[in-house]
């Protein structure tokens, strides 16, 4: 004799478990959607106001960056743009430094580049301020409104 019922395949019988039981496939792709896109409108947002450049300058300007005037400079253009100095856009500032200076101390002067979307006028380098830096000590003066005055940059 033979058997006229057949065995349940173990696909249909068994109930799916775990965090994709009875999820469709719509399901799966709205849930990470509402993942995702209010992440990306934050880090949008907070490109956009200049709080990201902020966290990876207090991440990456380290105790060793003031003696190296690349970091020192991308550190001052952020200082500068940040507390007022300029309303220029950090792109359109030309950083001079002095390589007369002591290594421990130096004299940048900050200007006002006249390329591209810079809003001097063209051909020209007006200087703003200038800034002195006193590596060791980590003090950053800026002679802004009071030529040849130095005070401390806010």
């Amino acid at each position: 004799m033979t058997n006229t019922k057949k065995s349940p395949t173990p696909s249909t019988s068994t109930p799916k478990r775990g965090p994709f039981a009875k999820r469709t496939l719509r399901q799966h792709i709205l849930r990470r959607l509402a993942m995702v896109l209010p992440l990306t409108v934050l880090m949008i947002v907070l490109a956009k106001s200049g709080i990201l450049e902020r966290m990876v300058d207090r991440y990456t300007f380290s105790a060793q960056s003031w003696y190296d005037d690349t970091a020192l400079v991308q550190h001052l253009r952020l200082k500068v743009t940040q507390n007022g100095m300029t309303h220029d856009k950090p792109e359109c500032l030309l950083f001079v430094v002095n390589g007369n200076d002591q290594p421990t101390a130096s004299r940048i002067d900050v200007m006002e580049k006249s390329t591209g979307n810079c809003p001097a006028p063209k051909g020209e380098l007006n200087k703003l301020f200038t800034l002195k830096v006193d590596r060791m000590n980590r003090i950053i003066l800026s002679d802004q409104g009071s030529p040849d005055q130095f005070h401390p940059i806010p």
